[in-house]
């Protein structure tokens, strides 16, 4: 488990993400962009536009699992997202990732969620 990238080698834009099972995400992530399908629309066009070959998955950080310890290892994945993320910052020009949302978005979601 752990943090990977995906990067354009031409632009050096990055995705980054995370996964309990790093080569499964990986192979979903490949074969998502491969079918045409993925998620992230700019990552996709840019894989379409430029072929797949322009792109390399690196992993960048892995958690080993601990024995007999009760961890919740999905939220330690998304502190350790996120401290790529403010490490990177791979937004924009930088990257495919989504920026965070502000304080104040984040409350009119909640808000938002509250209404229906």
């Amino acid at each position: 488990m752990g943090i990977f990238l995906i990067r354009n080698n031409l632009t050096n834009r990055v995705f980054v993400g995370s996964g309990l099972d790093l080569h499964g995400i990986i192979n979903r992530h490949k074969f998502d962009l491969t079918s045409g399908s993925h998620r992230n629309k700019q990552l996709q066009s840019d894989w379409n536009e430029l072929g797949g070959n322009h792109f390399a998955f690196e992993i960048v950080d892995e958690l080993a699992a601990r024995e007999g310890a009760k961890v919740d290892y999905r939220a330690e994945l998304n502190s350790l997202e996120q401290l790529w993320l403010e490490k990177l910052q791979p937004f924009g020009e930088r990257g495919y990732n989504e920026p965070p949302l502000t304080r104040a978005e984040r409350l009119q979601r909640i808000a938002m969620k509250e209404k229906h």
